[in-house]
């Protein structure tokens, strides 16, 4: 065989060439502007001070054309001050720790698979290779009240569940910030799938006994992208209400979901969803700047439900023997991919150095005017971001996500270790993402990061913030016990 072509993209010389044009496109303005301004400089300097004074004394200006002006600029910066939005502050968060006792072993796992499915083996086995391939680990959790067999998914045990993540996650979050239940202006709790009434809004207000004119909400049926929906909706109501605090909190309660048919696409979610869930404090005083860990700087949402096929992939419904439980398509890895390029397509533009948005253009018009089989750019978003948190819904949404965006080991990191300790913990994971990168001690000033979550719907949602302040490796946390076990080898199949 003939020695393999080089790969130029990689040599040296074009490597500097890269590094120049995009040096010089990200700095056109500067490096144009800096001569110019150097020129007129000079040429100042070769100017005599009797020059000098002579041409000042050219312009007339009396004292009505001054306060004119003056009247005029502060109106400008009037307007440009208030019509600017309000910085949101994200002040910190809390993650639901669980106890040791709702530990759920591969072994202890497919136990109960057995003795529950016992007259069907098929679905055993489907449950065990679903299991081996999932990239979680042994010490993931579930509910007590899915330890029993048969599970016991009660009203009373799923509110007890979700007392214990909600309310462990809001203790925490008092605790680390010094704030008071009344000073919580603003709150939203998204959970997808349990919706008791009264809500549970309205359980966080009876428990820390919040103010009366709270204003509360409550997100259900929005999958496992509602944490960025409820990020978007407190930043909204902040933009309304001037110096305010407001808490998100965000979790799945498992006990009532948890499917206990015969049918394959309803036993997939049963192996990949654990307990987990989250408080955050985010607020829009400037009090905060100082010990604010990140300010919010985009929100995109995509939501591709008009199209049938999306709209049916994730689907709650009944089996043929009436159970209940959450339908997964074949078809789902496709519309996720179609979502998310929806998605950074109204990202780019806002995150993108102007090097690489010129490279897109320039190939997409290449693309429409000489040839549509040209090879599209894919835009290296690794210049707008230090760090990425993707939704660790399962295995195969991080290497597609890893492969779509040219993404390091190094980047999903921190999506593949929160699958493998906490599993798919829904709405929650991009804050045990976030978790993991600040115990790592990964986290700087003006690092970037880009939180990327899939929901039903179909939806792709995704933030972007932006770090305030080095943050010093958190004591406590999910990761406190176990941060120096990570990152772990996950093999491809794990062998039950």
């Amino acid at each position: 065989m003939p020695p393999a072509m080089p790969d130029f993209s990689n040599t040296v010389k074009l490597k500097y060439v890269k590094l120049g044009y995009q040096y010089l496109v990200n700095n056109i303005i500067t490096l144009t502007l800096v001569p110019i301004m150097a020129a007129i400089f000079i040429e100042v300097l070769r100017l005599g001070p009797d020059e000098i004074l002579n041409l000042w004394r050219s312009f007339h200006f009396d004292f009505f054309q001054i306060l004119c002006a003056s009247f005029l600029l502060i109106f400008i910066a009037t307007v440009y001050f208030m019509s600017k939005p309000r910085t949101i502050y994200l002040v910190d968060y809390a993650c639901f720790k669980p106890p040791v006792t709702c530990r759920v072993p591969f072994a202890t796992f497919m136990e109960h698979s057995r003795l529950i499915l016992q007259n069907n083996p098929k679905s055993v086995e489907f449950q065990m290779r679903i299991l081996e391939r999932s990239g979680l680990g042994e010490e993931t959790c579930l509910p007590p009240a899915i330890h029993y067999i048969p599970p016991k998914p009660t009203m009373e045990a799923a509110r007890g569940e979700a007392e214990l993540v909600i309310f462990s996650a809001m203790d925490s979050l008092f605790q680390k910030t010094g704030l008071k239940p009344k000073d919580i202006d603003i709150l939203i709790v998204n959970c997808s799938l349990f919706s008791p009434t009264p809500s549970l809004s309205a359980m966080v207000i009876n428990k820390y006994k919040l103010r009366s004119n709270v204003k509360s909400f409550n997100l259900s049926g929005m999958g496992c992208s509602a944490g960025l929906i409820s990020i978007d909706l407190a930043r909204d109501l902040l933009q309304l209400h001037p110096n305010s605090n407001a808490v998100v909190v965000s979790t799945e309660i498992i006990t009532p979901n948890y499917y206990q048919g015969k049918e394959r696409a309803k036993l997939l979610p049963n192996c990949l969803f654990r307990m987990g869930g989250a408080a955050i404090l985010l607020s829009n005083r400037r009090k905060e700047y100082k010990r604010a860990k990140y300010k919010l700087v985009h929100v995109v949402r995509t939501h591709k439900g008009a199209d049938d096929k999306a709209y049916h992939c994730v689907f709650e419904e009944e089996d043929k023997e009436g159970k209940v439980g959450i339908t997964l398509q074949k078809d789902l890895m496709a519309i996720a991919g179609e979502a998310l390029k929806s998605n950074i397509t109204t990202m780019g533009p806002l995150v993108l150095p102007a090097s690489e948005q010129l490279l897109f253009l320039l190939t997409l018009i290449g693309r429409k005017i000489f040839n549509p089989k040209w090879k599209p750019y894919i835009p290296d978003f690794k210049q707008s971001f230090e760090h990425f948190c993707i939704h660790a819904g399962g295995r195969a949404v991080i290497d597609e996500l890893q492969k779509n965006l040219q993404l390091s080991a190094e980047h999903v990191e921190a999506s593949r270790m929160t699958l493998h300790r906490f599993g798919n913990t829904s709405s929650s994971s991009l804050w045990y993402e976030l978790n993991y990168i600040e115990s790592k001690g990964r986290m700087k000033k003006g690092d970037r990061v880009w939180q990327i979550a899939f929901g039903s719907g179909f939806k792709c949602n995704s933030a972007v913030w932006k770090c305030n302040r080095s943050i010093k490796t958190p004591l406590d946390g999910p990761w406190s016990n176990c941060i120096d076990r990570y990152p772990v080898y996950i093999p491809e199949i794990v062998k039950l």
